[in-house]
């Protein structure tokens, strides 16, 4: 029969869902539930190899009515009859995966086999702890930059935190174009503004060094930190190092015949540190556990030192440092280079830096000389 509205409403009710087909448009059709419920839907056969029955819900009846049913019915089956699935779309979406599902695929196939231990680690937080569940359900298609920056401004009292986030969401991004997990040119990040981080260069003056020094000596003498503690600082005041690869060395690492640890790898990948004679002659003394492969022992049976906060928070209190951090040793290591003469290039290969701007953050410290000496020139040419 042809469907109109009085053949829809005089349907009989049964326990059983039924169904009404239209003689004059095929695949237009009703379907009646046993609540009474009865709504307009098309049926069709999708093209190619693969055909399958399928059917598109176009409304309820009573909220559309017969003739616009019918109208929609129409431009669903013109588009069949053209090649075009109309579920299409929605297959697409259904199958579309989470970012959730994707960020375990980043880690497994790029972060772990590629990244350095530290950057893993700091990856695993930003997953497991910074992004939370709603961003994480999100089809990974369907991200948008106010997904971002909303999820970027909730950040803004941890700035530093959330230009990290930010820095490896952009990362993740990048990765999942590559892959064809979303289009390309799409990375969400583009255009979001990192916030402003104080920059923090503390170094230490001469006296202050000297202090330093004194105070490591008293530590070792008085036992408040472990020969390995007191050591591991020595060294990387002296080579500038990361703390993490002084207390990740291992003696194989170690070559003071060419006074040279050679790292495998670093937050730069391999690297190579210099060693002056300072360093050697400490490496020459350090106790060398043979059940032990790391320079810098902890307390663990065969396990490196873990951490050297608690010593240097002692250390440091002692020679009246409280607002200095282990890190300000390495940049108290390359002010002492620029101001001895070195070039920024020199002091990046020594510092194993992959990029020239990282260097070029103790640039103003180079120009200082240059004033002192511009000052002593001008004294020397105004009349006595």
């Amino acid at each position: 029969m042809r469907i109109t509205k009085r053949i829809v409403d005089s349907q009989q009710l049964s326990d059983k869902v039924s169904y009404i087909w239209d003689k004059e448009l095929s695949g237009f059709g009703v379907k009646v539930l046993p609540s009474g419920r009865k709504t307009y839907l098309v049926q069709y056969r999708t093209c190619g190899k693969t055909k399958r029955t399928r059917r598109v819900t176009i409304g309820a009846h009573g909220s559309i009515s017969c003739e616009q049913a019918r109208g929609a019915a129409k431009k669903v089956l013109g588009n069949v009859a053209l090649g075009i699935d109309p579920l299409a779309e929605r297959d697409i979406e259904k199958k579309a995966m989470s970012v959730a599902e994707i960020l375990q695929m980043f880690f497994v196939e790029h972060v772990t086999p590629k990244l350095a231990p530290r950057t893993i680690s700091a990856y695993d937080t930003i997953i497991q702890k910074t992004l939370s569940m709603t961003f994480k359900n999100l089809p990974i298609r369907d991200v948008t930059r106010q997904d971002v920056a909303r999820l970027h401004h909730a950040m803004r009292e941890t700035p530093y935190s959330a230009n990290k986030t930010l820095a490896m969401l952009s990362k993740f991004f990048n990765w999942s174009e590559k892959f064809g997990y979303r289009k390309d040119h799409t990375n969400p990040c583009r255009h979001v503004e990192k916030y402003k981080e104080k920059a923090r260069q503390r170094f230490l003056s001469p006296a202050e060094q000297e202090r330093l020094w004194k105070a490591l000596d008293d530590a070792e003498e008085g036992k408040l930190a472990t020969i390995y503690a007191v050591n591991a600082l020595r060294v990387i005041s002296l080579t500038g190092a990361r703390l993490r690869e002084i207390l990740h060395l291992k003696w194989s690492y170690i070559d003071l015949d060419r006074g040279v640890l050679n790292l495998p790898n670093s937050k730069t990948g391999a690297k190579t540190i210099y060693l002056n004679e300072a360093a050697i002659g400490i490496f020459r003394k350090l106790p060398h556990h043979l059940d032990n492969e790391y320079a810098f022992c902890g307390f663990k049976r065969g396990e490196p030192i873990q951490e050297l906060q608690k010593a240097w928070q002692r250390i440091r209190a002692s020679a009246g440092l409280d607002d200095v951090r282990i890190h300000d040793l390495r940049h108290t290591f390359a002010s002492v280079a620029v101001m001895n003469g070195m070039s920024l290039p020199m002091i990046g290969a020594l510092l194993g830096h992959s990029q020239p701007r990282t260097t070029a953050r103790y640039a103003h410290i180079a120009a200082d000389p240059l004033r002192e000496a511009a000052e002593l020139v001008g004294k020397k040419l105004l009349p006595s």
